[in-house]
């Protein structure tokens, strides 16, 4: 029998979950389609069932959940604007219906940060930025050594700095956020600016790689703002290393 952790990451695309040991390996993991579950309590009730599922003989010790607008203080999904569900979802509620385990719930980019610090890179760095380039921007700032969580446990949202003033419309209602030029979506939106066509960001990069103008101008054109913002974001954090993680970074 071994003691292990549920860990659940939720996206804009996919949920992805398993059991894992402390030292990060893991002993079973499934994925599920984000967009399939228009309910988050139905999403809840298929993750939880496939981890009882798979527990087999282990004992389980508690559950870590990252998702986009996680609130760490609250155990909620709160108004996120790259998923379907609307409002404040009850997210650590309904997962205890299943289990009598500490359930804990934070920013998805928070927890990968968390997960640098314990398993990767970040290993005895006390100041570094973590950036998760998917669906949308996020991001995860740790100083001294401490995660910053601000007041409402939605500090350092980097995807949600203004860089164009008037610029794309954001889900999150505002203009011109980082994540609307910077992110998966917002490099298709680019490269339909550019192309007149509608491209995944896997294309996209499968285009640049054969050399065509329009996809290397695209990425250009994302990683100038990227860089720009994040250079802003030294000023203020000075962190020792930056991380680029997500489907984008790539």
């Amino acid at each position: 029998m071994k003691r292990v952790s549920a860990g659940i990451d939720i996206g804009g695309t996919n949920t992805v979950f398993g059991w894992v040991e402390s030292d990060g390996n893991f002993i079973w993991r499934g994925s599920i389609l984000t967009k399939d579950y228009s309910d988050p309590e139905d999403l809840t009730n298929e993750v939880s069932k496939q981890l009882l599922d798979n527990l087999g003989n282990n004992e389980a010790q508690g559950i870590g959940v990252g998702a986009p607008n996680g609130n760490f203080y609250n155990g909620t999904i709160e108004f996120a604007p790259n998923l379907e569900w609307k409002g404040v979802v009850r997210l650590k509620e309904f997962f205890q219906k299943y289990f009598d385990l500490p359930v804990i719930v934070t920013n998805d980019a928070n927890a990968a940060a968390i997960g640098e610090m314990v398993y990767g890179g970040a290993k005895g760095v006390n100041n570094f930025m973590m950036i998760t380039l998917g669906t949308g921007l996020g991001s995860g700032l740790v100083s001294n050594g401490q995660l910053i969580y601000g007041h409402d446990a939605f500090a350092g949202e980097l995807g949600h700095v203004i860089v164009e003033p008037e610029g794309r419309l954001c889900g999150c209602g505002r203009k011109g956020c980082l994540e609307t030029y910077a992110s998966a979506t917002g490099i298709s939106r680019t490269a339909k600016e550019l192309s007149g066509k509608n491209y995944t960001s896997e294309e996209i990069y499968q285009y640049a790689k054969k050399g065509e103008s329009w996809a290397l101008e695209a990425f250009e054109y994302t990683a100038k703002i990227l860089g720009f913002s994040l250079a802003n974001a030294v000023a203020v954090t000075s962190p020792k290393i930056i991380f680029l993680f997500g489907g984008l970074a790539q």
